[in-house]
């Protein structure tokens, strides 16, 4: 990454978190991975339940793993054998003490856009956990709230459909067709665009380009 992107992106990022502020969530800028995985761990307290939604923002600054070999009680749903064992799981992490998620969009003015094909990440951000932990890379920021919806159902959602086997008409072209498909990935869109109780949900942004 220049010089120039990392300028960009972190006075943009000191904007978002002001105005994510404003909307009663706790958010921090972070210039890179290792200082987000710093950020993150520290809002953690060790022993704590911690559940996660897949983020595969999450995975590649480190944080998965560090909860996996620290001093943390880890609802891991790579470790579920049978699909009851994975429906458990999700309906345990509702209760965690930690949940952890990506974003599949934010804008600028501080409202966050997720799209969920079973609904057990939209629904741990929206009720359940005590604490909610977002991080997001700087790419995943758009304009205005339309720019985020469109970004999530538009880039977020066919990316993120070539992690998995099941057909849909975005995993065979790139493209939306908002299809009605029985394996869509994109059942729910949740807006997220206050926070209560105030400093529920924490927003780590990250200086980079992470995620899809």
């Amino acid at each position: 990454m220049t010089e120039f992107e990392k300028k960009y992106y972190e006075k943009r990022g000191q904007i978002l978190v002001k105005n994510l502020r404003s909307r009663h969530f706790d958010a921090y800028y972070c210039e890179n991975s290792t200082s987000a995985l710093s950020k993150a761990l520290e809002l953690i307290p060790e022993g704590s339940t911690v559940g996660w939604g897949g983020s595969l923002t999450a995975e590649q600054i480190g944080l998965i793993d560090a909860i996996r070999k620290g001093n943390y009680q880890a609802l891991d749903r790579a470790a579920c054998r049978t699909p009851e064992e994975r429906t458990a799981l999700f309906k345990k992490s509702l209760l965690a003490d930690v949940f952890l998620t990506g974003a599949n969009a934010l804008s600028m003015d501080g409202e966050m856009v997720n799209i969920d094909g079973t609904g057990n990440r939209v629904a741990a951000i929206v009720y359940g956990p005590e604490s909610v932990i977002v991080v997001a890379g700087m790419n995943k920021v758009a304009d205005t709230l339309e720019n985020a919806v469109t970004r999530a159902r538009t880039i977020a959602a066919p990316m993120n459909k070539q992690r998995f086997p099941n057909q849909t008409p975005c995993e065979v072209t790139g493209s939306c067709a908002d299809c009605k498909s029985p394996e869509c990935i994109c059942n729910q869109i949740l807006i997220t665009r206050n926070c209560r109780p105030a400093g529920r949900i924490k927003f780590i942004l990250v200086g980079e380009e992470l995620g899809l």
